[in-house]
């Protein structure tokens, strides 16, 4: 089984795992990352700044690692999903899915078919010609997670619809855009908490979420989570810097 056939797997087996957000745009980053045993990676191409040739780098490395990459796309125009499928990547991770209907669109531009992903067979993820297309064909929609996320106040009115779609592997609760988005001004607030929980429960996919370094996971887990983005590199760094500068100026402190 492929890294990435083996990360789907796991995810849609709601099996825990535990990720990292990955915000500079050098493959370096990513072999650093991946020596820490992180289950996967996502590399953030809404909120930082990747370009097709940073996110094949960076697909590049993870591969090579054997650390399935994620890949979270600004918007999901065809352009981006497939240069993020033909790089290889693990998963693609679209922000701000609301609807039923916008979910199978994103089922179908992920998939083969009538309507669906071009096809190319020279590409990093038919292994540069190595598959018969037929191989290819059979293999590829199992070594690619469709990831959607539910940040709105229509997406959370649909997230059972969404899903159920076949299709969808899983959603993934981004709890800052949902507060912002119903008027609140922080992501801990009980509304979003209770809306995180109902999310977390719902069947048909594996569901996940953000979390802060310091927060406890075992509430969001016992509530039905299994897969976790905590931390960046950027906070992770920060937070060791922060420890360790505190550590020595207390140590040394008059």
């Amino acid at each position: 089984m492929t890294t990435n056939a083996d990360f789907k797997a796991r995810l849609t087996a709601r099996e825990p795992l535990v990720g990292a957000f990955i915000k500079t745009p050098h493959p370096i980053i990513i072999e650093v990352m991946a020596r820490a045993g992180f289950d996967f990676l996502v590399v953030d191409a809404e909120h930082a700044p990747f370009d097709r040739g940073s996110i094949d780098t960076m697909v590049m490395a993870g591969r090579a690692l054997g650390c399935p990459i994620v890949v979270r796309v600004p918007v999901a125009t065809p352009d981006w999903v497939l240069s993020v499928l033909d790089a290889g990547a693990a998963g693609v991770m679209v922000p701000h899915v609301e609807t039923v209907h916008q979910a199978e669109a994103l089922a179908k531009s992920v998939a083969y078919g009538p309507g669906g992903r071009g096809f190319a067979g020279t590409t990093r993820a038919a292994e540069y010609a190595g598959r018969p297309l037929a191989e290819h064909l059979g293999k590829a929609r199992n070594e690619l997670a469709l990831i959607c996320q539910i940040e709105d106040p229509d997406g959370v009115v649909n997230h059972a619809g969404i899903a159920a779609v076949e299709g969808v592997d899983a959603l993934f609760i981004g709890r800052a855009d949902l507060a912002v988005s119903h008027g609140l001004d922080n992501f801990f607030a009980p509304e979003v908490a209770d809306m995180t929980r109902r999310i977390l429960a719902v069947e048909g996919a594996a569901t996940g979420l953000y979390c802060a370094p310091s927060e406890d996971l075992q509430g969001h887990r016992n509530a039905g989570g299994s897969f976790f983005v905590v931390g960046s590199e950027h906070t992770l760094m920060q937070g060791g810097g922060a420890a360790l500068t505190s550590a020595f100026r207390q140590s040394f402190a008059p």
